[in-house]
């Protein structure tokens, strides 16, 4: 102990050679044979070998693991960069070059850069495709809580804005169906108000996600879902429709029941929420309640008050209904009986053999019938109006003709002087009137195989009278003139060196007041006598509209070829004005 405490300090600096030389020291002391001395030389040197042996075998292993490592990191740096899909990639080293540490130290940052983009290239992927499973789900109508497998073999840019292109794609379907459950959503909400009904009940019952509660990222947009409200949208307007129609027609039937009843206006303004709607279409609808079912329920209760009100009332509604079709004959200038009908309408009535329904629709049809027959005769009715009203203006000119006066300046003078020239004209075109009325007639009675009657007067033979009576107007009108030209002989002489043209005397039957024809069936009677004539054989029916119409029967009217004359034709020459005359208009 003392040896080696003495030899401690030395400690640090021993070699092989001072421990070799200590040993040969304590083997001399021992007195170690050289055979022994050799057998542990060679011992030590043995153990030397394996030691070096250990340390040779280790640094190779260590050289191998840290060569496995590089390929390791070769091949991870390239398996990143196709992966993340980098064809090139700045931090990369050359792989030749410096030791195999430094080849490590040198690749260990691109690693390092391109891991954490891999992370995060890895969070983008299950991101978009954690929103693109949701999409899908909120579209098939089933939500998945299962995290997205990403697929970490090809993280390219590539495939990451596919997968961002068919999230935009689902995003825009995503949209345009939340904005079809939205109108859908709306259109329940209008329907539901005008027919009265619960929103949130109905809607609710598509789903729950639609209540107007619900956030609208949160309403559903499934396939079913937009299905459910395609159908209950469908149905209520079905239910609409159907609703319009019937109040429609309960709404006619109030207006036909107060027309036929008379009810006055404060009483029909208690159903005018009903009556506004008569002839709106199914769109033009949206006042809320408007199409409720409690609304209907009211007008159908006044629709049956109104038709037992009806029934109390008969006698006075077929009345009624008789008056109008008897106005309408009138208007039509058809003859009928209306006594007997309204007789008849009694006796069924008191009978009780029809019901009131089943009269009031017979006088309906006969209504119906007569306004047909009507707008059949309006054509004729209309150009007999036009030739009565000829024949007046004819009547007139007569009477200003036969006036010494007309041509003096009293007042008013010149109006009826423009009234003669528009008369002319009018009377010019009786004949064709007469014509195109004949032809009108005999068109119609050939289509409806019955006689035109106006007022009970066949109308063609009104008009055959008022030819014959025409054609002996124009006989009488030559037979004037050949007597009056022999009377007026001696004074055309007498005259002649004082004027230039003849100024025959008046005759005496044109100096009657202009009065004095009407009394004496004017200048020829026989147009009024004949006319009574036919009027006496027809049961002394009327064949004018008007009782002013039965006075231009008696008036004999101008010529059709009657020209405008000068006044002094007119003072010399009073025949153009007397003999120029046609028969009176009926």
């Amino acid at each position: 102990m003392a040896v080696t405490d003495a030899e401690s300090p030395l400690l640090g600096e021993i070699t092989c050679g001072t421990l070799l030389q200590k040993l040969q020291e304590i083997w001399d002391e021992v007195g170690e044979s050289d055979e022994e001395r050799d057998k542990l030389l060679l011992q030590i040197e043995q153990e030397c070998l394996d030691v070096y042996k250990r340390k040779v075998e280790q640094a190779a292993k260590s050289r191998a693991e840290l060569l496995q490592t590089l390929s390791d990191a070769n091949a991870e740096l390239s398996s990143l960069t196709t992966s993340l899909g980098e064809k090139s990639f700045v931090g990369i080293p050359d792989k030749s070059s410096g030791t195999i540490k430094e080849q490590l130290a040198a690749i260990a940052p691109a690693l390092e850069q391109l891991w954490q983009q891999k992370e995060e290239r890895v969070r983008e992927f299950s991101d978009v495709q954690s929103q693109i499973q949701k999409i899908c789900g909120e579209i098939a109508g089933g939500l998945s809580n299962e995290i997205p497998i990403v697929d970490e073999s090809d993280l390219s840019l590539k495939k990451l804005d596919d997968f961002q292109s068919q999230l935009q794609e689902l995003q825009k379907e995503k949209s345009d169906r939340l904005q079809k459950v939205l109108e859908f959503v709306s259109t329940v909400h209008d329907l539901c108000a005008v027919l009265g009904l619960d929103f949130l009940s109905t809607v609710t019952e598509v789903h729950p996600s639609l209540d107007e509660e619900a956030g609208v990222q949160s309403k559903s947009i499934s396939n079913e879902t937009l299905s459910r409200l395609a159908k209950t949208v469908l149905t209520l307007k079905d239910d609409k429709k159907q609703r319009l129609q019937k109040l429609q027609e309960l709404a006619t039937q109030l207006i036909d029941l107060w027309n036929l009843m008379d009810t006055p206006d404060e009483e029909r303004e208690l159903f005018g929420h009903v009556t506004c709607n008569i002839s709106a279409s199914v769109d033009e609808v949206t006042l809320p309640g408007a199409l409720a079912r409690d609304l209907i329920e009211q007008a159908e209760v006044e629709v049956d008050r109104l038709d037992q009100l009806k029934a109390s009332r008969m006698k006075e509604i077929a009345f009624k209904k008789q008056s109008e079709l008897e106005e309408i004959y009138a208007r039509a200038h058809v003859e009928i009986n209306p006594d007997s009908a309204r007789e008849r309408i009694m006796s069924l009535i008191d009978s009780g053999n029809v019901e009131p329904t089943e009269l009031l629709a017979d006088m309906d049809s006969q209504i119906a019938k007569a306004k047909e027959e009507a707008f059949s005769r309006k054509d004729i009715l209309d150009r007999v109006e036009k030739w009565m009203s000829a024949c007046e203006e004819e009547s007139w000119l007569e009477d200003y003709n036969r006036d010494q006066n007309r041509y003096s300046a009293s007042r008013g003078a010149h109006l009826n002087l423009k009234r003669a020239e528009k008369a002319r004209i009018l009377v010019s075109k009786i004949p064709a009137m007469v014509d195109t009325l004949v032809a009108k007639t005999r068109a119609w009675e050939e289509e409806h195989s019955m006689s035109f009657a106006y007022d009970g007067v066949p109308l063609l033979a009104m008009l055959d009278e008022y030819g014959m009576l025409r054609q002996e107007r124009e006989e009488e009108k030559r037979r004037l003139r050949e007597q009056k030209k022999v009377q007026e002989q001696p004074h055309v002489e007498q005259d002649s060196a004082f004027s230039t043209r003849p100024s025959p005397a008046r005759p005496v039957s044109a100096k009657k007041p202009v009065g004095a024809r009407a009394n004496n069936g004017g200048a020829n009677g026989a147009p009024n006598r004949r006319l009574s004539l036919n009027a006496n054989q027809n049961g002394s029916r009327s064949i004018a509209k008007e009782g002013g119409r039965r006075e231009s029967l008696n008036r004999p009217a101008a010529p059709t070829n009657y020209v405008a004359i000068s006044k002094e034709e007119a003072a010399s020459s009073p025949v153009s004005g007397a003999a120029d005359q046609v028969p009176a208009s009926p």
